[in-house]
């Protein structure tokens, strides 16, 4: 369960830089970085994935003489966020409780 939800969350994250703003993959990475410490590694899986699922578009732009890979978030990777945020506030609710109680 809870390397599924941090998956899950990571991904949001993910969805969250990009619904900014189009970006790429290492600045995607220096984005989250106040937040969280993501690995290449971790985040090009992801980001395949998402794309996959078609919540991502990609396109190539020139950078100094070199295709740079850009990220798109699409309409179903908005609706993926909103769905998240409904889902998160029964959450909320369940965390509040949680920690007025005594243990």
């Amino acid at each position: 369960m809870k390397q599924q939800l941090k998956k899950g969350v990571i991904e949001i994250f993910v969805l969250a830089i990009l619904a900014k703003e189009d970006s790429y993959g290492y600045k995607i990475i220096s984005d989250l970085a106040p937040f969280l410490e993501l690995s290449e590694s971790t985040l090009y899986p992801i980001l395949r994935r998402l794309e996959k699922q078609l919540e991502l578009d990609t396109y190539n732009q020139l950078y100094q003489g070199r295709n740079r890979k850009y990220y798109k978030i699409t309409a179903k990777g908005k609706k993926h966020i909103y769905e998240f945020l409904d889902e998160w506030k029964d959450v909320k609710k369940i965390y509040d409780i949680l920690t007025g109680v005594k243990l």
